[in-house]
């Protein structure tokens, strides 16, 4: 009788620890199959803001030029807002032409460091000269001579405004002519896509400080 009681407290017990075997297993399985799915691209290292894909010397020396062309129009703006009692439209303008470019220069200059590329032209500036000045700046694709930067710097509040226009729509067509030139001979897509925008945004921009320079 004893024997038999036992039997069945093994068997019972054997039986337990299968059933309980069982359902860890099935509950390890059904976490398992309610893991998400990773999802697409998880695990890259690229950055959004990075520089991916094919690129050529037209976007290299795109970059290169046009990082000293934006850096200028900083400084301009720079020293337009430095002065009290501008008109307020112009300081706007100003502001907004700071705010859209530096950003753009620092975009470049990692783009530069991706590539293997010094962040100035080695050839001197070259490809920026074929821009007629017009009596305005040094013929460099609308960028302004150590001259007019010193006029800018110099001009009273009164005079700074108009100055500060007729300057910076040069500075801005000599900018498109630039983006253009991209967008014709250029590899990569982020740089064309940057000189699309540069076309889009400062053709806007002339036509703003075209209409305010006739309201001045």
């Amino acid at each position: 009788m004893l024997t038999l009681i036992g039997h069945t407290m093994i068997t019972t017990r054997t039986s337990f620890l299968a059933a309980a075997a069982i359902a860890a297993a099935l509950t390890l399985s059904s976490c398992a199959v309610a893991a998400p799915a990773p999802a697409p691209g998880a695990g890259s290292t690229s950055s959004p803001s990075s520089s991916t894909g094919a690129f050529n010397d037209a976007d290299v020396l795109f970059a290169q030029l046009m990082i000293p062309h934006h850096e200028q129009a900083v400084e301009m703006s720079d020293d337009l807002l430095a002065k009290e009692g501008v008109d307020s439209r112009v300081t706007d303008i100003a502001t907004a032409i700071k705010a859209a470019q530096q950003p753009e220069i620092d975009q470049m200059q990692g783009w530069l460091t991706q590539w293997g590329a010094e962040e100035t032209d080695p050839s001197g500036m070259g490809g920026m000269g074929d821009m007629g000045d017009g009596g305005m700046g040094n013929g460099s694709n609308g960028m302004m001579s150590d001259d007019d930067m010193m006029a800018l710097r110099d001009s009273s509040a009164a005079d700074a405004g108009a100055l500060f226009l007729r300057q910076m729509i040069m500075h801005h067509e000599g900018a498109i002519v630039m983006a253009k030139a991209e967008i014709a001979d250029g590899e990569s897509a982020e740089a064309q896509a940057l000189a699309e925008a540069i076309v889009s945004s400062q053709t806007a921009e002339i036509a703003q400080m075209n209409d305010l320079l006739a309201a001045l």
